[in-house]
């Protein structure tokens, strides 16, 4: 009898030790007490870029604003685009903060949370005989864009089920690492046209506007930009919905999007553009 007393006892106890184990990871969603913590690439002007060593852009603003709603203080650790996602699913970091399109793939294998409305555009050499208006006239060319990005997808759809089977020609990409390095194929005529997210081609205009031009006329894949959260996280995704449901009704909020000249999403923007996953 005493032996069996002997051994249940540490069975007891063991199971108390990993109730209470899990009960703390389960209070400790986010990485540090006091802090969010964000994947972001810091290459993307005016999103998120490097000013003087020191985090700038919209999408930082954002997020400090957001942490002060929460409490906490935000902290921006630079990863390359294309590794944002793994970086997240392997608790690199609390969020996604690098104005990343809402994508049903995305959803798939992360959560996200909508705060921004957006799209892209077509930059090109400014006085180049090519000036395309629209991807269907990306047909036949070689074209640049920064790895990673949702609108790849979209491209080579259209490669192959509009521009192969119209005889006119299929689009070569040329994936870079960060957009600048994009801008400077382009530049180098490495590749023929850039397509960009339309706030990043309006900054590169800001820079360098007498040697590239928005080709395109109107914005093309009109689209949510998201905060990713990793899945099963609630607690960091309601308390990252909650904050900009507060934040959003600040005035520094308003002055944040007239500053950038940026557009929040309307309820039935969301409703409409908000893929499945």
């Amino acid at each position: 009898m005493n032996s069996i007393k002997r051994i249940a006892r540490p069975l007891a106890l063991g199971a108390l030790g990993a109730a209470l184990a899990l009960a703390a990871q389960a209070s400790q969603a986010f990485q540090q007490p006091g802090k969010i913590i964000a994947g972001s690439d810091l290459t993307f002007f005016p999103y998120e870029y490097m000013d003087k060593d020191t985090p700038a852009g919209f999408d930082v603003e954002l997020l400090d604003g957001l942490a002060k709603s929460m409490g906490r203080t935000a902290q921006n650790i630079d990863t390359r685009f294309p590794n944002l996602i793994t970086g997240l699913q392997g608790n690199r970091f609390d969020i996604v903060n690098s104005s990343m399109y809402i994508t049903a793939e995305r959803l798939k294998v992360i959560d996200m949370v909508p705060y921004l409305k957006s799209g892209d555009s077509i930059l090109s050499v400014k006085g180049a005989a090519y000036q395309p208006k629209v991807p269907e006239d990306f047909c036949g060319h070689k074209i640049g864009s920064m790895g990673a990005t949702s609108w790849l997808a979209q491209i080579r759809k259209l490669s192959d089920e509009y521009c192969v089977k119209n005889g006119k020609g299929a689009i070569e990409v040329s994936e870079f690492a960060t957009d600048p390095q994009t801008t400077q194929a382009l530049l180098a005529h490495a590749v023929e046209a850039q397509i960009t997210d339309a706030a990043v081609a309006r900054g590169v205009i800001d820079k360098l506007g007498a040697k590239v031009q928005i080709s395109s006329e109107t914005l093309i894949y009109p689209v949510l930009n998201g905060f990713g959260v990793k899945k099963g996280n609630d607690e960091v995704k309601a308390a990252l919905e909650q904050a900009l449901a507060t934040y959003s009704k600040t005035p520094e909020y308003a002055a944040l999007l007239k500053k950038y000249n940026f557009q929040a999403p309307t309820e039935a923007d969301i409703a409409e553009m908000m893929p499945k996953p």
